[in-house]
C-alpha cells in the first residue's frame, strides 16, 4: 500500500513536469527540429524521384524543362540512329535481303529515277554511290521550287562507319550522320521559269579520291539543253568542270567533217574512269536529229580538264574500271526462317521481361536500403546532438556559469573514452578471430 501510493506521488510529479518541458522547448531545440524534419523531407523527395526516373514519367521541374527545351544547333551535335525494334507478333513478309553491286554497270547508265512526290514534297533524294574503299556515300538531293516550277540540286557526303562488313556499313548509312555543307551545288536562283538542273554521281576513281559526276541543265518544258562532267577531289577539295571536254567535240567536228554542232542539238554522257589510265575520264556524244541519234565518238579527258582525245568510234572497245557500289534487293527472306525468328523473338522478350523486373526490383530494393541508412545517419546525428546540447543544458543548470566549459569538456572525454574501450574490445574480438582462424588454417 505504501508503495502505490510513493508510485502515484511520483507520477504526479512526473507528468506535470515533463508536459511542461515538452511544451516550453527552448527554441534552438524546436529550431533543430524543423531543420531535422525538412532535411528529411527534401531526402525523401529524392528517393521518391529516383524512383520516376528510372522509368522516365516526364515529371520535371521548370529548370529541367527549360534547359531540355533551350535550342542546340544540331549541326554540331552527334546523333545515334536508333536501331528500330520490332514486336514478336508483328508480322513483316516478305522480309527483303540485300547485296552489293556495282553502281556504275553498265558504264554511264546512272540516271535520276525523279517521281511525282518531288511535287508534293518539294526534295527528292536520289541513290547513293560507296567508294571503294568504304569510308564515304555520296549520294544527290533535288529541289522544286513550286513559285518557278524549277528545280535545284546538291550532292552530300556520309561518312561509312569503321567496323562491320561492307554491306552493314552501307545499310547503317543515314542522312543524319551527313557532312552538313554539300561538296558541290547547282544554281538555285528561281528566276527562270521550269529551269531543271540536276546532279547525277556517275562513278569513283579507283583509289577513292575523286568522284566524277554530271550536271544536267534544261527545261521541264522542251528537256535537257547540255550536260557538264565534272570532277570532285576529295584530297584537295576542288571541283573541275571539265568543259573543255564539249570544246574539243565541237571543234573537232567542225575542223574534219565541217559540220557546227552549235547549229545542232547534242549532248555528252559520262561514262566513267579509264582502267588503263585511272586519272582520265571517258564520255560518249549523240547528236540528235529528229531521227535516229548519229554517234559523235567517245572522248577522253584529263581530271583537271587538260588533253582532250578522241578514243574511238567503237564503243565496246573502251574499257573502263567499274569501282563505285550501291546496294540492291537481291530476294526475300524464306517464311519460315522468318517464323523461327519469330518464335526466338518470343522467347528472348519473355527473358528480357523477366531481367528487367529483376533488375528493377533489385535496384529499387537498393535505393530503399540506401535511403534508409541515410534517414538512420541523420537521425543518429541529430539525436547525439541533442544529448550534447541536453548535456550543456543540465551542466549550466547546477553549475558555476565559470564552470561550465570544463565540466562539459570533461563530460565529453568521458564520453570520447567509453567509445574507444567499445571499439578497442571489438577490434580484439576480431584480431582474435583472425588468429583462431590462421591456427586452424596451418593445421590443415
Amino acid at each position: 500500500m505504501n508503495k502505490l501510493l510513493i508510485l502515484i506521488i511520483v507520477s504526479s510529479i512526473s507528468l506535470p513536469a515533463l508536459a511542461f518541458e515538452l511544451i516550453h522547448k527552448d527554441a534552438r531545440q524546436k529550431e533543430a527540429e524543423y531543420i531535422h524534419k525538412i532535411l528529411k523531407e527534401e531526402e525523401k523527395e529524392k528517393y521518391e524521384r529516383k524512383m520516376l526516373d528510372y522509368n522516365p514519367s516526364g515529371y520535371m521541374t521548370t529548370e529541367e524543362y527549360e534547359s531540355l527545351s533551350r535550342y542546340k544547333d544540331k549541326s554540331t551535335e552527334n546523333y545515334e540512329i536508333p536501331n528500330q525494334v520490332r514486336n514478336s507478333d508483328m508480322k513483316y513478309v516478305p522480309k527483303p535481303t540485300y547485296s552489293i553491286t556495282r553502281y556504275n554497270e553498265p558504264p554511264g547508265s546512272a540516271e535520276l529515277n525523279i517521281s511525282k512526290k518531288l511535287y508534293k514534297l518539294g526534295q527528292y533524294n536520289g541513290q547513293g554511290i560507296t567508294a571503294p574503299d568504304f569510308s564515304i556515300m555520296v549520294y544527290p538531293v533535288v529541289y522544286y521550287y513550286p513559285n518557278s516550277a524549277s528545280t535545284a540540286s546538291d550532292l552530300f557526303v556520309i561518312p561509312l562507319e569503321n567496323d562491320g562488313t561492307p554491306l552493314h556499313k552501307i545499310m547503317r548509312a543515314n542522312i543524319a550522320k551527313r557532312l552538313p555543307e554539300p561538296i558541290y551545288s547547282t544554281e538555285k536562283s528561281i528566276d527562270n521559269l521550269s529551269a531543271f538542273r540536276s546532279l547525277t554521281p556517275v562513278d569513283f576513281s579507283a583509289d577513292s579520291t575523286k568522284l566524277l559526276f554530271k550536271e544536267k541543265i534544261g527545261s521541264s518544258y522542251d528537256g535537257i539543253w547540255k550536260t557538264n562532267a565534272i570532277v570532285y577531289d576529295f584530297d584537295t577539295r576542288n571541283s573541275y568542270n571539265l568543259v573543255e571536254l564539249r570544246d574539243a567535240i565541237i571543234y573537232y567536228w567542225k575542223e574534219h567533217k565541217n559540220i557546227n554542232l552549235d547549229d545542232l542539238r547534242w549532248d555528252i554522257y559520262p561514262l566513267g574512269f579509264l582502267k588503263s589510265e585511272p586519272n582520265r575520264i571517258a564520255a560518249c556524244a549523240y547528236a540528235y536529229t529528229g531521227n535516229l541519234p548519229i554517234f559523235l565518238g567517245v572522248w577522253s579527258i584529263d581530271v583537271h580538264g587538260e588533253q582532250s582525245r578522241l578514243i574511238s568510234f567503237d564503243l565496246d572497245s573502251v574499257e573502263l574500271s567499274l569501282n563505285g557500289y550501291k546496294i540492291v534487293q537481291d530476294g526475300v527472306v524464306k517464311p519460315v526462317v522468318i517464323e523461327n525468328e519469330e518464335k526466338a523473338q518470343k522467347y528472348q522478350e519473355k527473358l528480357d521481361m523477366k531481367n528487367s523486373k529483376a533488375k528493377q526490383k533489385a535496384h529499387f530494393k537498393n535505393m530503399k536500403r540506401e535511403y534508409k541508412a541515410k534517414i538512420k545517419e541523420m537521425n543518429d546525428e541529430f539525436n547525439a546532438a541533442k544529448k550534447d546540447f541536453n548535456m550543456y543544458q543540465s551542466i549550466s543548470g547546477s553549475t558555476v556559469l565559470n564552470e561550465i566549459p570544463a565540466k562539459y569538456k570533461e563530460l565529453q572525454i568521458k564520453k570520447l573514452n567509453k567509445e574507444i574501450k567499445k571499439y578497442e574490445k571489438l577490434i580484439e574480438k576480431d584480431i582474435k578471430y583472425i588468429n583462431n582462424l590462421n591456427k586452424k588454417l596451418e593445421k590443415k
